[in-house]
């Protein structure tokens, strides 16, 4: 948006290489932990505006990026408003993070919003002085991992089974029964 600073941006293509949609990361990881981390997103990162929920399919996928996994009404805005089915956090956790929270927060968003989360985690050492925590999974609305890459790269594939998540929403319709 303008000379210092960029966006995080996710962007989906369909099947013909056309822009589908595009998400800009609304939270910035701006932390410090003294003698741990010190980090400041927003140094060189604009934060994006706009939850952005697309059809790829005929499957509603919500998108988020990293830091936003950390943002429950985020995701709640994705399910409720956009119908999202899956959402998706490609992510760099770091390791002192992600070794504690990055399972717990996908199988929390998963099953709050009754949603598959695929998450995508960086693995590996990165500078300046990184080491990302990877672990990349396919969590199931009930919260239950349905695909896993182990420690170091790799790939995972898995069925969404579309009529699990419509039993799920109909056995157990928190969805359609919260109240603000």
């Amino acid at each position: 948006p303008d000379p210092d600073h960029t966006w995080n941006t996710s962007l989906v293509f369909d099947r013909s290489g056309s822009l589908a949609a595009s998400y800009r990361k609304i939270h910035l990881y701006d932390v410090e932990i003294p003698g741990r981390v010190s980090y400041r997103e927003s140094t060189s990162v604009a934060p994006g505006a706009q939850p952005v929920v697309v059809d790829v399919e005929g499957l509603r996928v919500g998108l988020s990026i990293c830091y936003d996994l950390r943002f429950p009404e985020l995701y709640r805005l994705l399910a409720s408003d956009g119908g999202a089915q899956l959402l998706v956090v490609p992510a760099a956790f770091m390791m002192h993070t992600g070794r504690d929270h990055w399972e717990v927060l996908l199988r929390a968003r998963a099953i709050e919003n009754q949603c598959f989360v695929a998450a995508a985690g960086q693995t590996g050492d990165h500078e300046p002085g990184r080491t990302c925590f990877g672990r990349s999974m396919v969590v199931d609305p009930w919260g239950t991992v349905i695909g896993q890459v182990p420690d170091g790269p790799g790939v995972s594939v898995v069925d969404l089974d579309l009529e699990r998540l419509d039993t799920i929403r109909a056995e157990l319709p928190s969805l359609a029964n919260r109240r603000l």
